[in-house]
């Protein structure tokens, strides 16, 4: 097994998950009544050793220990905690099923879990949540695109209440998510937590930010990038309002005052999100506008130039034929010509 990453001791004894009890991983097993094989070569069948993972498994000691000397940890707890980049050969076979909890979030390549006898495909951004359970569980990386996942198993003093209080079953299958910044924000902060060793303030605090783990997957709708979002909305609010005033000659300094940036601030965040400049962003809005108008109107080149805000109806034709290569006339003929 490679070296992991974790906090597993000083001794340089093999890591605590293999205190695990063992199952047979290097047999073929197919679901009840099914004779499929669900991952690769048996033979190369593994449940940990990947290079570059993460892996730390709590002794039960440790809680509790730290739950006799604080009982409200005893409500929710993490067991295990680990981090498996491209799991070629990953397998876990559970045939008494698990204690714990257990929450697997698939952020690149693909893998597959069956419990009972109803298998499930997970892809790229889904994430699937356990309750604890003593039926036959099966879980792996896909043969030929391993996933790459982060997971967690929590217990706690009542696991059937809270499961049944959030509705978290057997047979609820992968969920999708977009991409859980948060939630892998507070993963890293409860590993490097438990690396560190178990201390009380750090198991306290790996303790706490477990609740706001499941709350990001629980409902990821309320723990979006906050600062991300917040770009978001100021770029629509800003274009909505360029369309709204075609006409207005504004500067990039009108925009970024409006948003409360300056304007090398505002013009970075709207080139990232657009790919392209304010300036030029608006300028192709009036000329969108003036394509629209030379077309579906009768009226002079000199009043279309108006309409999308520039007084000089020769400027306004110079600009035209630059992003569009052509000039006024030529657009108005071809495009009536066309239809």
């Amino acid at each position: 097994m490679s070296s992991l990453n974790g906090r597993h001791g000083r001794s340089g004894r093999r890591p605590i998950i293999d205190i695990l009890p063992e199952t047979n991983y290097f047999s073929a097993h197919s679901a009840p009544g099914k004779k499929r094989r669900e991952g690769p070569v048996s033979t190369h069948r593994r449940r940990d050793g990947f290079e570059g993972e993460k892996l730390i498994s709590l002794p039960d000691s440790v809680w509790k220990n730290a739950i006799k000397a604080n009982p409200v940890l005893s409500q929710l707890y993490v067991t295990h905690i680990g981090y498996f980049p491209r799991a070629a050969f990953h397998y876990r076979e559970r045939r008494n099923g698990c204690a714990d909890n257990i929450l697997i979030y698939c952020l690149r390549g693909k893998g597959w879990y069956i419990i009972k006898d109803k298998r499930y495909e997970v892809g790229v951004n889904q994430f699937f949540l356990l309750p604890a359970t003593k039926e036959y569980l099966r879980y792996g990386a896909d043969g030929e695109d391993p996933w790459t996942i982060y997971w967690v198993h929590f217990s706690g003093r009542d696991m059937e209440t809270f499961n049944r209080s959030f509705g978290i079953g057997i047979f609820d299958g992968p969920r999708p998510i977009a991409f859980n910044e948060k939630g892998l924000q507070l993963w890293d902060t409860m590993y490097q937590n438990l690396e560190m060793g178990y201390s009380k303030d750090n198991l306290s605090n790996t303790n706490l930010c477990l609740y706001h783990l499941i709350a990001t997957f629980l409902f990821p709708d309320k723990h979006l990038n906050e600062k991300r979002q917040d770009a978001k909305d100021m770029i629509h609010e800003t274009i909505s309002y360029m369309r709204k005033d075609i006409s207005a000659r504004l500067t990039i300094e009108d925009m970024a005052r409006k948003n409360n940036l300056s304007a090398s601030h505002f013009s970075s965040l709207f080139r990232k999100a657009t790919g392209m400049s304010p300036m030029d962003y608006f300028i192709h809005l009036k000329l969108q506008k003036a394509c629209l108008l030379l077309y579906s109107k009768d009226i002079k080149i000199k009043e279309v130039a108006l309409a999308v805000g520039y007084e000089d109806p020769y400027y306004f034709s110079r600009l035209f034929k630059k992003y569009l290569e052509l000039s006024p006339d030529q657009y108005r003929v071809l495009r009536r010509k066309d239809t």
